[in-house]
């Protein structure tokens, strides 16, 4: 089995990453972490940078676990939920863990929601963590 998950480095994320840790040791499963960078060219330097500090703490608190674990930024020029989703079926994912931040409706309109595009388009079960 294979299990991905989007993270940025958020409360949220660290939480999903603690509960995919838990469920890989269960299932005996294999991780990927992938973190997306999209923006401005100006900005992306830095963005790589804390994509790259990210990924570096995920990839540590798994493998302190022996959990088989890959890192990998997505700079694809696709929003983070569609890059999430793409590198799913792209790679034969089993589930997608997240981390969902609460917004008022109004921000899901006018900002979207990365989270429900990854629910509703992921082609596997996508665990969700607030």
């Amino acid at each position: 089995m294979k299990f991905l998950i989007g993270y940025d480095g958020s409360n949220t994320a660290k939480a999903a990453l603690a509960i995919s840790r838990t469920y890989a040791k269960t299932f005996n499963a294999g991780i990927v972490v992938v973190a997306s960078v999209e923006g401005e060219i100006i900005s992306r330097d830095f963005e790589i940078e804390k994509a790259n500090t990210n990924l570096t703490y995920a990839g540590q608190f798994l493998t302190e676990e022996s959990i088989p674990t890959e890192t990998q930024i997505l700079i694809r020029g696709f929003r983070p939920g569609e890059g999430i989703v793409k590198f799913a079926i792209d790679n034969n994912i089993d589930a997608v863990f997240i981390g969902v931040r609460r917004r008022s409706k109004v921000g899901k309109m006018i900002f979207g929601s990365n989270a429900q595009y990854i629910i509703l388009n992921a082609p596997c079960p996508v665990i969700s963590v607030k």
